[in-house]
């Protein structure tokens, strides 16, 4: 595995048309008044609307041009031979068996006109840093990151907690109460949480999407919220998403419904979004976690059973790209260890009623309500390709994605969940 670093990445690309912009502040010509005169641009910049793509378009020329194919499940994975590109931005992950054959397609990269710079082994990966045991056993922490948002929010001594949430308090608008004026900057922090538990800190994601909520107008409840998250944090800075393989388990997927949990008729009238549910899922590969996610439905659930059944609609559409995903490498022929000709992903559920809603698709009079977009994955199931399995609801790890736990539940979960 070799990290490379793409060098002022938009700006290697050409510009597609002729653009113009205006002479930055601070910057004089000496022919006249600098608002009569504009700049035309010689290369892709930062800041355009197309300059993403267009740098996509480019990369992706060069790097067709010396023997990769570019995925048709994913736009920025390329295979070429038993070598694999990730592309995120301007970094680059690639991942082969030979040390070698990595060197020399990154030389190949440099003389096809690509701007890149080796660094080696990586060590970091869009800050977060990579260490492996011997026992082939990965570990990922952002702890320079922690200890920013620690700093930020300046808790100094004070207690640290063992859960990250109150089981007793639900977030609100509170429209009655003083507005959050602390010593941090509320929305700053918020997005530090957000991409923390996004990477490596799936344990706080529920209570960080708690806060986010109310990012535009923080309340005093709000902003303890958020130093509590803090304080928790601090006290478990041990905690590190660790990846142990075990290739025979293949796809595990769980999710959780909490059916208008956060439901109260006090701020219903100014907060419509109490009357959402929210769902958790997150998904295992070979016992290694991938993807979580912890968000409110777009639609108001009318039963606890719909409630589950748009959660589990809403996993398997990030399950089913996973899928093909896995087939399309073992069409370039990548060993993928799997224990059935098709890939399989367990699906766990706590709900028999969406259990029964998925193995048997029939009209119910409190069901047939349900939107179209939301059976996307029966014929999944009816070909095979997904089973689900029920699950007894003190083992549903996607309960940490939806509600405050009780200490004990929560650090049960939580060990699943990051593998410490």
């Amino acid at each position: 595995m070799q990290q490379i670093d793409f060098v002022q990445t938009y700006a290697q690309a050409p510009i597609k048309c002729d653009m113009y912009m205006e002479l930055p502040p601070g910057i004089e010509t000496k022919h006249g008044n600098s608002k009569d005169y504009v700049l035309k641009l010689l290369a892709n910049l930062y800041g355009q609307k197309q300059a993403g793509r267009v740098w996509n378009q480019y990369m992706t020329d060069k790097l067709r041009n010396i023997g990769f194919q570019q995925s048709q499940v994913d736009e920025c994975v390329f295979y070429c031979n038993d070598v694999i590109l990730i592309v995120y931005m301007d970094d680059g992950l690639f991942f082969g068996s030979h040390d070698n054959t990595l060197t020399l397609i990154i030389k190949q990269l440099k003389d096809a006109g690509l701007n890149v710079e080796d660094q080696g082994h990586p060590a970091d990966y869009v800050g977060v840093n990579i260490r492996n045991s011997r026992d082939r056993t990965y570990k990922f922490t952002q702890r320079a990151l922690i200890d920013a948002i620690i700093d930020d929010v300046d808790i100094g001594n004070s207690y640290t907690k063992p859960v990250l949430a109150k089981v007793s308090l639900q977030l609100h608008a509170f429209r009655d109460t003083p507005r959050f004026e602390g010593n941090f900057n509320y929305c700053s922090v918020v997005g530090e949480l957000n991409y923390l538990g996004q990477t490596t800190r799936p344990d706080i994601l529920y209570a960080v999407h708690q806060a986010a909520k109310y990012s535009t107008d923080p309340r005093v409840e709000h902003g303890e919220a958020i130093v509590y998250i803090v304080k928790y944090l601090k006290a478990t800075g041990h905690v590190r998403l660790r990846f142990k393989p075990d290739p025979p388990k293949g796809f595990q997927c769980y999710f959780e419904a909490d059916f208008v949990g956060n439901w109260n008729k006090e701020f219903a009238p100014t907060d419509p979004s109490t009357a959402k549910s929210r769902s958790g899922l997150i998904v295992f590969y070979a016992s290694c976690p991938i993807i979580w996610a912890s968000k409110l439905q777009s639609q108001v659930a009318l039963s606890t059973t719909e409630a589950e059944y748009i959660a589990m609609s809403m996993a398997l559409r990030d399950v089913i790209p996973l899928m093909e995903r896995i087939q399309e490498m073992r069409g370039h022929k990548f060993d993928i260890v799997n224990t059935q000709p098709y890939v399989y992903c367990k699906v766990f559920e706590d709900n028999s009623g969406t259990l029964e809603l998925a193995w048997l698709p029939r009209l119910h009079p409190c069901t047939k309500h349900i939107n179209v977009c939301y059976h996307h994955f029966r014929e999944h199931f009816q070909k095979g390709l997904i089973k689900i399995f029920p699950i007894n609801t003190k083992y549903q790890i996607a309960d940490t994605l939806t509600k405050a736990l009780t200490q004990n539940d929560f650090v049960h979960h939580r060990k699943h969940m990051c593998g410490l």
